[in-house]
């Protein structure tokens, strides 16, 4: 470990400013790209849901709970377990392991594709499932409907993903923006034909929808193999099948992890409907949602940055430097989160009109816009302490420190405070806030607590086992 702390002192630089500027500008090259693809691909659905919404208030119904339900569960857990790739691209890209980029992405195909065939039931048998979770049968029977046309979509997600990481941890994040933008324009103007023009409703809807996340993916494998992507991409590999169980542990750890965040939240509006006045609960729960969903995909942005630069100075054994990256991008996304709560605070009173024009939902929206500029200031943090996690390879300890401060903390105290004591959504969520503050306040203290140099030995070690070392010398 003598060269990693040489590096250290050759790194250190008396002007600190200098420094912050120069990780300031690294990170926002990768999650400003990373940021507006993330909105780009977000607003997919988002249109498709526009769309609908014109052609009645059933199939706006049944798309938005596909979108959020169903697709939303395979989502979370194509991108957790896509995002193992996020530590091992990473640190083997760092490591100067090139040619193990490509083969790490196959065994993410292989894996995610496997997952794709085990979650097509929920796709196939949604309909008892919505109906189980509350939703009333005509819905439930529509949106059954749609997500059995929506079945493409799932493999799309498996591809797209591992994908994703592996021109992420090359930094070559402007490629993906560039396609998302692209199929978000052929997006609007496909949909507009076929729901409209054509009269297809629900089934253009499907249609576009599907064929649009297919073209992401082809268009980002058609950049991949024409330009070989600086040797990552080396062709079809029967590497791809080795070391298969260690990966699917890394990807199930980073799918849990990401899974137990994402469903945290969805817990909320649920929660929300079982209320006395569900209607006006869930209204006001949904405007804020929509503005925190927002949010996000600033901090997938960041998420993506900071994952990249830790796994990739990990890689190449320069541990200071990446802890340094942790202080830069924690105290950049805080600002941020800072700056959306001043916004939420000053335009409480405002803001919710311009998602609804009942009075009523708009006073729950401001009553509860206190706790919305909290919960900003928080996403500020938390999802950089995930992306750390991420980088560094320790999905599966995260894992744990979800479930212990989320569920056996957070949500028992909501429960108490939103029915017990009948503050109603404002103790669902306060309790919900009380374990996203306990999950932050320890990942916080592992991340003052790391020994970065031990971390740096760890990336070695992990690239050496998973095939770096054998790709070299093949």
């Amino acid at each position: 470990m003598e060269a990693p702390l040489l590096r250290e002192h050759e790194h250190v630089e008396p002007n600190l400013f200098k420094r912050s500027l120069i990780e300031s500008k690294k990170l926002w090259q990768i999650a400003g790209p990373a940021i507006f693809t993330s909105v780009f691909q977000y607003s997919l659905g988002a249109i498709t849901q526009t769309f609908v919404g014109h052609v009645g208030t059933l199939e706006l119904a049944a798309v938005s709970i596909e979108n959020s339900v169903i697709a939303g569960l395979a989502f979370g857990v194509m991108l957790g377990m896509g995002s193992a790739l996020e530590t091992l691209c990473g640190q083997a890209f760092g490591a100067g392991q090139i040619r193990m980029l490509g083969v790490y992405m196959q065994r993410s195909w292989i894996i995610l594709l496997c997952s794709a065939l085990v979650l097509v039931p929920i796709y196939v048998f949604s309909p008892p499932i919505l109906i189980l979770f509350g939703q009333t049968k005509d819905i439930a029977d529509l949106a059954g409907k749609f997500a059995l046309w929506m079945i493409p979509q799932l493999f799309a997600y498996a591809l797209n993903f591992p994908i994703q990481k592996f021109l992420q941890a090359q930094r070559k994040v402007i490629v993906m923006t560039v396609v998302s933008a692209v199929v978000l324009v052929i997006h609007v103007v496909l949909s507009w034909l076929l729901i409209f023009k054509f009269g297809w409703g629900l089934w253009g809807a499907a249609i576009a929808l599907n064929l649009s996340w297919w073209l992401i993916v082809f268009g980002q494998l058609g950049y991949i193999f024409v330009t070989t992507s600086d040797a990552a991409w080396t062709g079809f590999s029967m590497l791809a099948f080795n070391e298969l169980f260690d990966f699917i542990k890394l990807s199930l750890a980073s799918a849990v992890m990401l899974c137990l965040e994402f469903w945290y939240l969805m817990i909320l509006i649920i929660l929300a409907g079982r209320l006395t006045n569900p209607v006006i609960a869930v209204d006001a729960i949904s405007i804020c949602m929509n503005l925190y969903g927002w949010e996000i995909m600033i901090a997938i942005g960041f998420n993506a940055a900071i994952s990249v630069r830790v796994s990739n100075e990990l890689g190449a054994g320069n541990p200071q430097t990446a802890k340094f990256a942790v202080i830069v991008v924690s105290l950049t996304s805080i600002a941020l989160g800072l700056v959306c709560m001043v916004i939420i605070l000053t335009t409480r009173n405002e803001f919710p009109f311009l998602f609804t024009s009942s009075s009523v939902v708009a006073k729950e929206v401001t009553k509860l816009s206190g706790l919305l500029a909290f919960t900003m200031v928080l996403n500020g943090l938390q999802p950089v302490l995930s992306g750390v996690a991420i980088g560094a390879g320790w999905q599966a300890l995260v894992a744990y420190i979800n479930v212990g401060c989320y569920y056996i903390v957070g949500l028992p105290i909501g429960l108490l405070l939103g029915f017990k004591f009948d503050f109603g959504v404002e103790g669902i969520w306060s309790g919900m806030i009380g374990g996203i503050v306990l999950q932050t306040i320890i990942l916080v203290v592992v991340t003052s607590c790391t020994n970065w140099n031990k971390e740096a030995a760890q990336a070695e070690e992990r690239v050496k086992k998973w095939g770096g070392t054998a790709a070299e010398e093949d």
